[in-house]
């Protein structure tokens, strides 16, 4: 058996019912939907979708546990379809060490696969039909966007739940939770700092607390705090804040025009082992957010490399990331077809559907016809309460 002492601080804090767990009350608060589906026992299978150390593993557990379900735990880094097929057996003939006479009408068992973004095709191909025919409850967790990550057949066939990163209140409960099981002080000062060194991460913040208690004593203050992160070994997270603040100076660099230090940033994130596709996504993003109508080209190159990077893989790849990346630092900007977008957007929000003009409206009857569809004529395409709008205001050289 674990030594509860010897367990991490933040795994010693996981919360073991619903009552305990900090944020995400818009899922989990009374009369919230994963709170409802776990009272009336009807959990869909689910993808829990938002950034590091905010609750998923520990919302997946729960549900199990509260829904009396056998619950397997696998990371898509390390699983195959070895350790898959074992599961889909285990549960497929209710296997005497999994299910008791209580649990076994309870529903199926609770697959949690934690980086399910990080399966690729066939593995996730392989899933399907258990997770169609109900044989397991799959609760995926990812900190990418589904819509890119998860195939279509299967996202089709889960609910995706956003969870958000956790604020300074929530943090400071957490710290104080930490606290109070490593019997330490921690100086006010000292606690808003492990809040705001978080960013949202409850992990992170028990993390350091722990590490500063283990090099220090009781007594922390941001003394203590400062010099334990000084004490640690800088590298590249790709799970945590240091990913976040990478990938913002990546793509501030290329928006700036430096072209060194978005190459710095690039090899930065390779070596550490960023998903080469996520890089090359947010080029094609950038390509069109930020090079736009200034060199046009620009999205055809940033697919180029995003294909070059689907097809070869690391390590040849980083050539293509690279030649991408000068491409698109050395290119123009205007963001003026993207302001214009968000522009109209904002429009199409605040007026409904506004009717539109009836020269330009399909007139495929002849009834259409005989209403005017399809007549007349107009300086504006757009609908009367909008026509002296101008949303495309093309850079000025």
């Amino acid at each position: 058996m674990t030594n509860i002492k010897s367990m991490p601080l933040a795994e010693r804090l996981r919360p073991q019912s619903l009552s305990d767990v900090v944020g995400q009350a818009h899922l989990v608060g009374e009369g919230k939907p994963l709170y409802l589906a776990i009272q009336n026992r009807a959990v869909p299978s689910m993808i829990l979708w938002g950034p590091p150390g905010v609750g998923k593993t520990t919302l997946a557990r729960l549900i199990a546990k509260h829904t009396d379900r056998p619950f397997f735990q696998l990371s898509a880094v390390s699983a195959g379809k070895a350790e898959l097929r074992e599961i889909v057996e285990k549960t497929q003939f209710k296997q005497a060490d999994l299910f008791t006479p209580k649990n076994a009408q309870m529903g199926s068992a609770v697959l949690f696969l934690d980086e399910i973004h990080r399966f690729n095709k066939a593995q996730q191909d392989y899933l399907l039909p258990y997770v169609e025919d109900g044989t397991l409850t799959l609760i995926g967790a990812t900190t990418e966007n589904p819509s890119f990550e998860v195939i279509g057949a299967l996202l089709s066939r889960l609910q995706v739940f956003v969870l958000k990163p956790l604020d300074a209140e929530d943090l400071e409960r957490i710290v104080r939770r930490g606290a109070e099981s490593l019997q330490a002080v921690v100086s006010p000062d000292a606690t808003s700092f492990l809040t705001r060194y978080a960013n949202g991460d409850a992990r992170a913040s028990l993390n350091l607390l722990e590490n500063a208690h283990r090099l220090y004593g009781e007594n922390i203050g941001i003394e203590q705090l400062k010099e334990t992160l000084q004490s640690k070994h800088i590298r590249y997270d790709k799970s945590g804040e240091e990913h976040y603040n990478t990938v913002s100076a990546f793509i501030k660099s290329m928006r700036a025009g430096q072209v060194d230090a978005s190459l710095y940033y690039l090899a930065r994130m390779i070596d550490g082992g960023e998903d080469p596709k996520f890089i090359a996504r947010r080029m094609v993003i950038f390509a069109s957010e930020d090079v736009g109508m200034a060199n046009p080209t620009a999205l055809l190159i940033a697919n180029g490399v995003f294909r070059a990077v689907e097809t070869i893989g690391l390590p040849e790849a980083q050539i293509n990331l690279a030649h991408g990346v000068v491409y698109l630092a050395t290119s123009p900007k205007d963001r003026s077809a993207y302001d214009a977008y968000f522009e109209a957007l904002d429009d199409v929000k605040s007026h409904g559907n506004l009717e539109i003009p009836m020269f330009i409206r399909n007139a495929p009857t002849r009834l259409m016809k005989e209403l005017g569809y399809g007549k007349g004529d107009n300086a504006s395409h757009l609908p009367v309460p909008l026509a002296q709008k101008r949303y495309y205001k093309p850079k000025l050289e």
